[in-house]
């Protein structure tokens, strides 16, 4: 499983909508998002596990899954850091 982050944009006229069916998922798919609506900001962002792209837009409302962008996220170690300077260094 990978981690995706997304972000689902919608408009002000589309954001109960998105809200609604964000809900009718659970109140748990709920508490997974944060979201910018308040500040102007009318996007949902959420970090999810999924096998794919496809299967983390899932956690989208699906009139919003067009406009949502998906990007497989990844932690680094201090290690991993160290070895791309070391890497860097060599080339």
């Amino acid at each position: 499983m990978a981690r995706y982050l997304i972000e689902s944009p919608h408009t002000t006229e589309e954001c109960l909508r998105a809200l609604d069916e964000i809900l009718v998922k659970g109140p748990g798919a709920l508490a997974k998002y944060d979201f910018g609506c308040m500040s102007g900001d009318h996007t949902g962002y959420v970090i999810v596990e999924a096998g794919s792209e496809s299967e983390a837009k899932e956690n989208v409302p699906t009139f919003l899954r067009g406009k949502a962008r998906c990007v497989k996220v990844d932690k680094f170690t201090p290690e991993q850091i160290k070895a791309f300077h070391q890497m860097k260094a060599s080339a």
